[in-house]
């Protein structure tokens, strides 16, 4: 009985590093200065574009300490749902998960593709180490502000989903990521 509730929650690493995640590519998102390449490095930009990189380059570290720390963490038991939530859910989760390794990847070549080195918040930069290109890092770097409008929508459909399992469906989804020290009432069991 005490493995059964014990295995309801993912652990608090596996909710930090979610929680840290979502809160970074948030900000990430609101601090891109986005548009022309020279509105992104003109010196008005200069901080906004500083911050985005620095925490582009912390998601891509979380993204690789998540997956890392996924492949020897337990996780909890999963609801019973039909066929089709189980395969949506998995294809979201795995989806994020790639793009959350993408886009930082499409950011940092697009940059020294083009020329530019990664500007950090401290003020340290990271020189490219590899020849400009600059017609190639401009269209990553495109491709980089698709993603990044893409994660938005994704994770916001992502977090939908966890309140309709909550609110709708009556199950533990949401539940399992949360803190404990966060009031939520529990959700009715055997649905």
């Amino acid at each position: 009985m005490m493995k059964t509730a014990l295995n309801r929650r993912y652990g608090s690493v596996a909710q930090f590093l979610h929680w840290c995640t979502a809160i970074v590519v948030l900000v990430a998102f609101v601090y891109g200065p986005g548009g022309p390449e020279q509105r992104v490095y003109s010196p008005m930009h200069e901080f906004d574009r500083r911050l985005h990189e620095t925490l582009g380059l912390c998601v891509l570290a979380l993204t690789l300490i998540r997956l890392l720390w996924r492949a020897i963490d337990t996780r909890p038991e999963p609801p019973r749902i039909s066929r089709w939530m189980v395969v949506m859910s998995t294809t979201v989760q795995w989806t994020l998960y790639l793009l959350l390794l993408v886009l930082p990847l499409t950011a940092i070549a697009g940059a020294w593709l083009e020329g530019h080195p990664l500007t950090l918040v401290v003020g340290n930069e990271i020189p490219p180490p590899v020849s400009a290109s600059h017609a190639v890092g401009t269209a990553l770097a495109s491709v980089h502000k698709w993603l990044g409008d893409a994660i938005m929508w994704l994770a916001g459909f992502h977090a939908v989903a966890a309140l309709f399992h909550h609110a709708v469906l009556k199950d533990e989804v949401l539940i399992a990521m949360l803190p404990r020290w966060i009031p939520v009432g529990r959700a009715r069991a055997g649905r």
